[in-house]
């Protein structure tokens, strides 16, 4: 299996244009294998099925688009280079969001590490200058009615964006990807139960979130 830097290098093949042929797709152990087996086409129908589901739980993670598609090529070469190390007990779909998950929670941590070198910077500094890491929240009333659901939207992203990670993970699991409370519990590597009580916790801070905001609008 050689070197791969990037899966924009991978072949994703065309189509031809001939008589329809019934064949019944691979599993994804089976491409796994396919890929440990040098098949690059293999990896990139993995690739292919599961670029935009881990791009957009990234993105509901990290709260940044862009982020979030560098972030999932760099899930998708980690699943490209650990090949070798998967074990075909678990499904690969679990296996690759506990990979996305990990990814997102470095990042995430990686943030706040840097928001506290500027904060300190910032408090330490003594030109008197305005800080310009910082965004002012607009306090402003709305002045459209039809702003209210985008607002609104807006409002539920940032909340999510305030949970920490062991809350906001299961809750994305969950209540954005659909995922049932035995995936999430193998995906996080913890019990049912503690994915339960966490999903219920989040789901009580964003319940106070928004009914701040409906008392605001």
């Amino acid at each position: 299996m050689r070197t791969l830097s990037s899966i924009e290098e991978l072949p994703f093949a065309t189509a031809a244009r001939s008589a329809p042929v019934v064949v019944q797709p691979a599993s994804d152990h089976a491409l796994l294998q396919g890929t440990l087996d040098g098949d690059e086409d293999a990896f990139a129908e993995l690739v292919r099925r599961y670029r935009n589901q881990i791009t957009s739980y990234i993105y509901r993670m990290t709260n940044d688009y862009d982020g979030a598609v560098d972030l999932a090529q760099e899930t998708f070469l980690r699943v490209y280079r650990a090949a070798a190390r998967y074990q075909t007990t678990h499904a690969f779909s679990t296996y690759i969001y506990r990979i996305a998950t990990n990814v997102a929670i470095s990042e995430l941590r990686k943030r706040k590490r840097r928001r506290l070198v500027s904060l300190t910077g910032l408090l330490t500094s003594g030109d008197g200058q305005e800080p310009r890491d910082f965004d002012a929240p607009d306090e402003h009333p709305l002045q459209d009615v039809s702003l209210v659901d985008s607002e609104r939207r807006q409002v539920v992203k940032r909340a999510i964006s305030t949970l920490p990670e062991k809350y906001r993970a299961p809750l994305v699991l969950r209540d954005v990807e659909g995922k049932s409370y035995d995936e999430i519990a193998a995906i996080l590597r913890t019990s049912e139960g503690t994915v339960k009580s966490r999903i219920n916790r989040a789901r009580n801070f964003l319940r106070d979130k928004m009914r701040s905001y409906v008392q605001v609008v």
